[in-house]
């Protein structure tokens, strides 16, 4: 616990970012493509880190958080950071229906294959939204990092176990392997960098980071805090896509619906396999709507620079209205699975709007002091403004 507790922001964004839409985008990918875009994967996790680096640390010396240092440090600086805090809440609005469908689902599938009762998403949804509320209402950010770590071992151990019980075709895992862009279905592309190398990750490592309360003298911790949460996204999303790849790839099964997933992998690893990747699933749901339901109220607080303050009747009323929305896939003709997809294409258009900032501040000796880039700095902040720029052609191309 006290090895965790050193990269508590880190496992905060491994519960954020490895969610549902990860599992979803990652198995999918796998079942149609085998390991083929691991390329991608391997860029946005390193690209990742490199930004994740680089918001942390900006936040640790100028003691601000992103948006309000993107608003006060630009001229119009204000316009940029609207539109940053809007895109991030409307994407992860859309995220929350998605992730939330997801988890009843399963949940249900999961009652189904114990007790062979069906027990309607609306309450299943009503009772995890009501549980949540509740952990938000009491508890402090110390609270829910605990809570994610939680969250973040039971995904872990879960994905982890139903790889050994299916047994995936290393071959066909390894033979998979040879970069190659798709002829059709661009979106996976766009899907893979927006679920892992996502926009919403730098703002919020900004906001966990200042939560932390670290320091100049915590740069080297923030920096191995970065490279443990980066790593372990890209080790997670690698065993999901590898699974799939070496099980349903090979098969020539294609993944449309959450609970078709499970009903693909138990024939495969049997009951067991499907009752634990159900848990994995659950666990990596849970950990995302957390911090998704707490996103509008940091975000607010980030953009105006006022303290966080989640017992505030404001940020109360934001968290509910957030877990109200996550019935929306009670209501929604379409499914989660899909919906999951474009809402990670989506965010993918918004990391343009925050890696470019980064560099130019990240340059400014007004705000970084002794702390600015160094050239190696910004080769990779570019090299990852570039990627955002190829995966936002795609995530366009995908959406029109």
């Amino acid at each position: 616990m006290a090895a965790l507790a050193l990269v508590g922001p880190g496992l905060f964004l491994i519960g954020y970012n490895i969610g549902t839409g990860s599992v979803t985008t990652m198995a999918k990918t796998g079942a149609e493509h085998g390991m083929g875009l691991f390329w991608v994967l391997v860029l946005s996790a390193i690209f990742t880190y490199i930004l994740m680096v680089a918001y942390g640390k900006m936040t640790i010396v100028t003691g601000k958080t992103a948006l309000y240092n993107v608003k006060t440090n630009f001229s119009q600086g204000w316009i940029l950071a609207l539109y940053i805090m809007l895109a991030l809440i409307v994407g992860e609005m859309l995220a929350i229906i998605g992730v939330m469908g997801i988890v009843a689902d399963l949940i249900q599938e999961g009652i189904m294959m114990m007790t062979n009762r069906s027990v309607p998403a609306f309450w299943i949804i009503l009772v995890t939204a009501g549980i949540l509320y509740l952990l938000m209402w009491f508890g402090k950010y110390v609270t829910f990092e605990k809570v994610l770590i939680f969250f973040v071992i039971l995904m872990g151990l879960s994905f982890l176990f139903v790889f050994i019980l299916v047994k995936p075709s290393l071959i066909a895992i390894a033979e998979g392997l040879i970069p190659r862009i798709p002829e059709k279905n661009f979106g996976l592309i766009a899907a893979i960098a927006g679920t892992t190398c996502s926009a919403a990750v730098f703002v919020m490592r900004s906001i966990v980071v200042a939560e932390k309360g670290w320091k100049v003298d915590d740069l080297k911790a923030e920096k191995r805090d970065s490279f443990v949460s980066a790593s372990m996204m890209l080790f997670l999303s690698a065993v999901i896509m590898a699974v799939a790849a070496g099980t349903l790839y090979v098969m020539g099964l294609k993944l449309d619906n959450t609970t078709e997933m499970i009903a693909l992998f138990e024939p495969i690893g049997g009951k067991t396999a499907a009752i634990i990747l159900i848990l994995g699933v659950v666990g990596a749901g849970l950990s995302t709507i957390f911090p998704i339901a707490l996103i509008a109220p940091w975000l607010i607080a980030d953009y105006t620079g006022k303290p966080r303050n989640l017992k505030s009747t404001q940020s109360r009323i934001l968290i509910l209205i957030a877990l109200l929305i996550s019935f929306g896939s009670v209501f929604l003709a379409q499914r989660p699975p899909a919906l999951m997809v474009f809402s990670q294409a989506f965010q993918a258009c918004i990391l343009p709007a925050v890696a470019i900032p980064i560099l130019i501040l990240y340059n400014r000796k007004g705000v970084m002091g002794a702390h600015t880039a160094s050239k190696k700095d910004n080769f990779w902040i570019v090299a990852v403004i570039a990627f955002s720029l190829f995966t936002t052609y795609y995530a366009i191309a995908e959406l029109f």
